[in-house]
């Protein structure tokens, strides 16, 4: 948006910018010596963490109103007053010069155009850029990767979306799909942002199928800045009201609403569904069997249902512990998984109708899974209900990153005769949650990429490791088929 603060708050040297450039360690917190999420106020100077850290950037505005404008490393400007990133300039063009003096140094500072390569030399020289260009013929991914910019509490978007661009089947085939032209002059694509004052026009006029395709081409390709995904934030307003606003929301609600808008978008495209399938079902897509007993004459009742993903319940003996510094039993995703499938019996109010006795009889339930997908999605239940709000378990559960074995959970008849690999599974990205309720915090998410493990925290995409992986209390978990069913994919790929 277009901020009026501007002339009032932007009035540091570019000499500053360029000096916290050349010593990237003055990219830290005054207040509490993070280096985590730097802003520095355009108004002074000072450079103090962001709200999602400790929050003393927003505490420095607080107590100095006239210090609203800050920036950060990846060159997104916001201003507290207006409570939004801005897109204007100042008269004399100051954070264009600010944002120079940035790019200037791109190389050289972290978060920004990052190649896997150890050797800060080669970064920037022509065989890098062969080697990128050779990269995307054979499809694979440019060796730098760009972050999403948050555009007021979008980080549960942000975070869905960089494990999904990290999902190879999903991406390379939005890569191939065409362009969507949609029907209206005034799509909603050809205009850029949207204020809270946005009004809902003709539902027809947008494609979230066209601009997911574009953010995934983006994040595919690579750039050295962070991309912005406005258009794409604005068609979720329409297509899906209650994402309307920038009050945080919950990553698996807006996974499951974005992949269905998706689905059916594309069920409506000839040239881009076969049958009642698409690509998110092909992908995601498995299939769950309930199996109910009736307890007193033994009649046995089998339904099947599509599934996306799953939902575990954390194990109520689990849920007390927070951390593994204490003895006791360690809480693993096998035993939310082992609950999940468990026999159960079913409560009074769902008793099962026995066609054998005529009637409602006590009765026990079992879900088995008839067919595993391709990527297997895991969400664990971190928030219920307490007294009429939602507080978070913050239980630590241990996952595997490679070789998750789901043989267990599946019907013996179904499993393929080729090897165990048919139902094992190594970790893609998962997304977490940081902080106590569904309606605040920040989510971040880890992914495997060529090779290495990322850390995607909005703007910021930083290499990380096995053992920080290891250490995150995950939330949704992507896991890949060591052994894919690729025919599933090939009769979906959209037809040229």
């Amino acid at each position: 948006m277009d901020c009026p603060h501007l002339e009032k708050a932007v009035q540091i040297d570019v000499a500053l910018v360029e000096k916290l450039q050349r010593d990237l360690q003055l990219w830290t917190c005054l207040e509490c010596k993070s280096t985590k999420s730097p802003w520095i106020c355009l108004k002074c100077g000072i450079v103090n963490c962001g709200r999602y850290v400790n929050g003393h950037g927003k505490a420095h505005y607080e107590s100095n109103i006239s210090h609203s404008v800050c920036l950060d490393q990846s060159l997104a400007v916001f201003c507290y007053i207006c409570d939004e990133f801005i897109i204007n300039d100042t008269k004399t063009g100051k954070i264009e010069q600010y944002r120079e003096a940035l790019r200037a140094k791109t190389e050289t500072s972290p978060g920004k155009k990052r190649v896997l390569s150890d050797d800060s030399d080669h970064r920037a020289n022509k065989s890098s850029k062969l080697d990128d260009q050779e990269n995307l013929k054979r499809g694979g991914r440019p060796h730098y990767l760009a972050g999403l910019r948050n555009l007021g509490n979008t980080c549960f978007m942000n975070a869905v979306l960089q494990s999904l661009s990290n999902i190879q089947p999903f991406t390379c085939y939005f890569k191939e799909l065409p362009a969507i032209d949609l029907r209206s002059e005034d799509a909603c694509a050809k205009q850029r942002y949207y204020t809270r004052s946005f009004r809902m026009k003709n539902i027809d006029d947008v494609s979230l199928v066209e601009e997911l395709r574009k953010i995934l081409c983006a994040l595919w390709q690579g750039q050295s800045g962070p991309i912005s995904p406005e258009t794409l934030f604005s068609v979720v307003w329409r297509v899906v009201p209650r994402f309307r606003g920038y009050q945080q929301q919950d990553a698996h609600e807006f996974m499951h609403y974005l992949l269905d808008r998706v689905h059916n978008e594309l069920l409506l495209t000839k040239m881009a569904c076969n049958g009642k399938n698409t690509i998110v079902t092909g992908i995601f897509g498995g299939i769950l069997e309930s199996q109910v007993n009736c307890s007193r004459c033994g009649n046995e009742s089998r339904k099947l249902d599509p599934f996306l993903d799953l939902s575990l319940d954390i194990p109520e003996e689990f849920q007390s512990r927070k951390t593994r510094l204490f003895d006791g039993p360690v809480c693993h995703l096998k035993d939310c998984l082992d609950s999940f499938t468990k026999v159960e019996e079913l409560q009074e109010s769902e008793q099962y109708f026995c066609p054998r006795c005529k009637k409602r009889q006590i009765s026990t339930k079992k879900l088995s899974i008839q067919r595993l997908p391709n990527v297997l999605c895991l969400h664990l239940k971190r928030f219920k209900f307490v007294s009429f709000h939602r507080s978070k378990i913050d239980t630590t559960v241990e996952f595997p990153l490679e070789d998750l074995d789901m043989s267990d959970y599946v019907l013996p008849s179904t499993i393929d005769s080729d090897g165990d690999d048919s139902c094992t599974y190594n970790l893609a990205a998962v997304i977490v949650h940081h902080g106590s309720g569904v309606n605040s915090g920040h989510y971040t998410s880890l992914a495997w990429h060529d090779g290495k493990w990322y850390n995607f925290n909005d703007s910021s995409v930083l290499p990380s490791d096995e053992k920080h992986v290891e250490s995150v209390k995950g939330y949704i978990f992507f896991y890949t088929k060591s052994k894919p069913d690729n025919s599933i994919i090939e009769k979906l790929k959209p037809l040229s």
